[in-house]
């Protein structure tokens, strides 16, 4: 009995720990208005350039491929002229290196949002704000999607599912470039009011099928060898708890979700604190 917990525990010690507004008629004009938002940090800038018009994508960790950067470009810029609402695709290679040392992904994302005034302020002498920002930290394993004032809080739940659903699963198994893909898709259906696209399925990583091959070899060494010992009934029990709380947990472990918590795209748009957050 003693060897067969010895060997769960060397078995168990592979698993890595778990851790918009309605569409618009197409825009005559944009006004950039001065923004209205404070800066959550104080006067910290962020050391990034911003892409320039209908670029949409600064992509400085090299995580998307070119197949997927050329839809992501074209989706982008026909949700722009459709709608007024940008959508901006920003990939680091961490925080640190862009002057954000200390900082949670939510403060980085919002000064970041802010101090490129993403969006436009006013449509037509009208409040819109709807700009949309996907940032990566890809060495500090964080995702966020920051959110213009104009959307208000509505959209939050709605961005929690597209980061867990979307993009998280998606990063985990090592695509990054079909996980952001998969979110700016998902952005857009957001933005034009429109159900989210379903999620596809992340494949899973090697060390689930070992734990779980690991397990299942467990337990039937551990019957065989209550059976050639002749083992009551009481320790058939002990035992049957036992592979029926760790399958529970091994369960749990591999299917738990990472949760955090027209013109051009720039034009005096700011964040309200909206948006969703996600680690892997």
């Amino acid at each position: 009995m003693i060897s067969a917990i010895a060997i769960l525990s060397f078995f168990l010690s592979f698993a890595p720990e778990a851790e918009g507004p309605e569409p618009v008629e197409p825009i005559e004009r944009t006004t950039p208005v001065e923004r209205e938002s404070s800066a959550p940090a104080g006067n910290l800038r962020i050391n990034l350039d911003k892409p320039g018009d209908r670029e949409f994508i600064r992509d400085l960790a090299n995580l998307i491929d070119e197949g997927d950067e050329l839809i992501i470009r074209q989706q982008t810029d026909k949700l722009l002229t459709d709608t007024a609402t940008p959508i901006i695709v920003v990939t680091i290679e961490s925080m640190v290196k862009h002057g954000g040392g200390g900082l949670r992904i939510e403060t980085f994302a919002r000064l970041l949002f802010d101090q490129w005034a993403i969006g436009h302020a006013k449509v037509n002498n009208k409040a819109w704000n709807t700009g949309i920002l996907l940032l990566v930290s890809r060495d500090d394993r964080k995702a966020r999607i920051e959110l213009g004032a104009g959307w208000g809080r509505d959209k939050d739940e709605l961005c929690q599912r597209i980061m867990d659903e979307q993009i998280i699963p998606q990063f985990r198994s090592g695509a990054f470039s079909k996980g952001i893909a998969q979110g700016v898709e998902a952005l857009d259906a957001m933005a034009r009011s429109k159900p989210l696209p379903e999620a596809a399925k992340a494949p899973r990583p090697w060390w689930h099928y070992a734990l779980i091959a690991g397990v299942v070899a467990l337990a039937i060494f551990t019957a065989v060898s209550m059976i050639r010992r002749g083992s009551g009934g009481w320790a058939w029990l002990l035992w049957g708890a036992v592979f029926a709380i760790v399958g529970t947990l091994l369960y749990q472990m591999l299917t738990k979700s990472g949760r955090g918590r027209g013109g051009g795209g720039f034009g005096g748009g700011f964040s309200g604190g909206g948006g969703a957050s996600g680690s892997w």
